[in-house]
């Protein structure tokens, strides 16, 4: 947890600038090894979960195949709709408000917006999944054309509900600036224990219905761990009791407000484009390009990582008016996010093809989506935390102004380029969506924060993208069809990193990027070690 008052503003009106420099690189230090060290473990269980993940969603693609695959993407639909409605905004509240209020003392007030949050998601999502179970046979048959859909309707709600009450308290921790022991639960209990339970059920034949049986089985023990972990780090004046609970403060309202706003305009770009290719085309196609766009959303797994733990940070610095150590964290971040993703972006988009033939032969049109899809996410890398920068520091009117544009975008896009260009215009919608989007969040943190997350050292790593790029090319082209892609391309990926690591230590480091090195390394070796111990 950041001190509420820092070094370089407790000095005096006459201290030295060498005292105030010294003061500011002590203060960049502090956060910047909190966020490393946080980051690195969210990480390296993210790390873990895609691994993992990627081999059972192999097996899962070949034993459901496409259609089924599609019918559970559009089942999800419905799940987003549900979680987004019920959670009138509440999840996005907690990192802010639960760390203003521990670390300010304000332990009835802490009291007062959990079991009110709590009480209010629980509430809203379960009345929504019955509408949902009311509404499913018509949604299956009329708006989607996928009458199978239909029997699946009240597991997906069950699934709404265990979900909303899982982001909740994933954000609490975050707000409790616990991010290693949430990554314990989620992907080092939760993800093996779902890829076990899917496994064997779907050995044992039963299909989408043992699929579904298995994420529900996860579900309810990962958010029972999660709000027992809650319980432990929430003061005991601040936990549930039977007393009178203050109203909900009305700061966290318009938050809450501003969060489902864009929550909405969320939904509508993220899930356009599955909706409209489930009304246009059909559950196959939608399955085939279900997994090439989730494929490609693992390139920002390292953003995700710094975010987590980033976004309770820029809140402290911004309330403190700490513009230099804030411009400083977002320069370094944005730098090594985009480095440590450029090797996995270069093997995706070389082996495309390949890739995707890994989960069958029904999959591997849909190379095209992923490459598109990767490309839209180095866009993303490239511009670091801005969405975080603009709502942490109160501008997410701003925020709300770019998604609320770029919604409109991404359905005329979808509508537009869909009827006539099936998944591939819909994979161009998205990544145009993503990349103007983020480029235009850019815009306003510069107008509005007066920051930028480019300097000269940013532009350092060229020598070590462009030669992993390079060994990439060279193993595509030097290993032909080989008989077992997963092989070439898992070495591919070695190489590429490898390849990136030792230039980018021999030309791209400089004294901040050796710290943060240090930081990550020390805290994966924990991780790995330990299993993720509170640092």
């Amino acid at each position: 947890m950041t001190a509420p008052l820092n070094e370089a503003a407790a000095l005096p009106p006459t201290a030295s600038p060498e005292a105030a420099q010294g003061a500011l690189g002590a203060e960049f230090s502090r956060n910047l090894g909190q966020i490393s060290r946080q980051s690195a473990v969210f990480f390296l269980g993210t790390l873990f979960t895609m691994g993992a993940g990627y081999l059972v969603k192999v097996y899962v693609a070949r034993v459901l195949g496409a259609e089924q695959l599609g019918i559970y993407a559009l089942g999800m639909t419905m799940v987003s709709f549900v979680q987004m409605a019920g959670m009138l905004g509440l999840q996005g509240t907690a990192p802010r408000f639960v760390a203003v209020y521990n670390a300010t003392g304000k332990f009835d007030e802490l009291r007062g917006f959990l079991s009110r949050s709590t009480r209010a998601i629980v509430f809203l999502n379960v009345v929504l999944s019955v509408g949902l179970v009311l509404s499913g046979r018509w949604i299956a048959r009329n708006l989607y054309h996928a009458p199978d859909l239909a029997q699946y309707v009240p597991v997906f709600a069950v699934l709404a509900v265990l979900g909303a009450i899982n982001v909740f308290y994933c954000q609490v921790l975050a707000g409790f600036k616990d991010i290693a022991k949430r990554t314990v639960i989620t992907n080092f209990v939760g993800s093996p224990l779902v890829i076990a339970l899917t496994v064997v059920l779907l050995a044992l034949g039963t299909g989408m219905w043992g699929y579904l049986s298995a994420q529900i089985a996860s579900s309810v023990v990962v958010v029972t761990l999660l709000v027992a972990a809650t319980w432990k780090l929430t003061p005991r004046e601040a936990r549930f009791s039977w007393a009178a609970l203050p109203a909900l403060d009305p700061a966290v309202k318009s938050l809450a407000l501003a969060f489902l706003g864009m929550n909405v305009l969320d939904f509508l770009v993220s899930q356009a484009d599955k909706i409209l290719l489930g009304l246009y085309l059909n559950p196959r196609i939608v399955g085939v390009y279900v997994l090439a766009s989730t494929l490609s959303a693992f390139i920002p797994i390292i953003l995700q990582s710094v975010n987590q733990i980033f976004a309770p940070v820029i809140a402290d610095l911004h309330a403190q008016g700490r513009k230099e150590v804030l411009q400083k964290l977002f320069q370094t971040l944005t730098k090594w996010v985009l480095g440590l993703s450029f090797p996995l972006a270069s093997v995706m988009i070389v082996f495309a093809p390949r890739l995707m033939r890994i989960f069958g032969p029904d999959f591997e049109s849909g190379w095209p989506v992923l490459v598109i899809g990767a490309v839209g996410q180095l866009v993303n890398c490239g511009v670091g935390s801005v969405g975080f920068l603009l709502l942490m520091s109160g501008n997410q009117k701003r925020l709300i102004k770019v998604q609320f544009a770029m919604t409109v975008v991404s359905v005329v896009t979808n509508l537009s380029l869909i009827p006539t260009l099936g998944m591939v215009g819909a994979a161009l919608a998205s990544a145009c969506v993503n990349a103007g989007g983020n480029l235009w969040n850019l815009y306003e943190v510069r107008k509005a924060l007066g920051i930028s997350p480019y300097n000269r050292n940013y532009f350092a790593l060229w020598i070590p993208s462009a030669s992993a790029v390079s060994a990439v090319l060279l193993m595509r082209f030097s290993t032909g069809s080989a008989a077992h892609p997963w092989l070439v391309i898992g070495l591919s990926l070695l190489l590429a990193y490898t390849v990136f690591v030792g230039l980018a230590a021999a030309f791209a480091l400089d004294q901040d990027d050796r710290m943060i090195a240090r930081s990550a390394w020390s805290q994966l070796r924990v991780g790995v070690q330990t299993f993720g111990v509170k640092p």
